[in-house]
């Protein structure tokens, strides 16, 4: 009898020096449309009333999935080992997106 075998391909993933450091936020905003996930990452600064973008991520909808299941499994893992994140509402702030479109 021949044994089904799932051949894990090895992927070499190579972090570029200007990218190692990565980029803190503090904000995600997700938006959607049928074929794709963007998700801005920002950061705000206490008393400073305009923040940029500092980083934009766009995904399938799969993989979009995919990624909230690893986030799930990995804040499940660090709760485990630091113990729980209080995850208590940020206080909500206005946000405007540039001038507002005009027709």
């Amino acid at each position: 009898m021949e044994e089904n075998k799932t051949e894990q391909q090895q992927i070499n993933i190579e972090l570029p020096e200007e990218l190692a450091e990565g980029i803190y936020s503090n904000l995600a905003i997700i938006s959607h449309s049928p074929q794709e996930f963007v998700i801005d990452f920002i950061r705000l600064v206490p008393g400073v009333p305009k923040a940029k973008v500092k980083a934009r991520v766009v995904v399938t909808p799969e993989h979009a999935k995919r990624l909230m299941k690893a986030l799930v499994d990995n804040i499940k893992r660090y709760e485990q080992q630091f113990g729980h994140i209080d995850d208590k509402e940020p206080p909500i702030m206005p946000m405007s997106f540039g001038p507002p479109a005009q027709a």
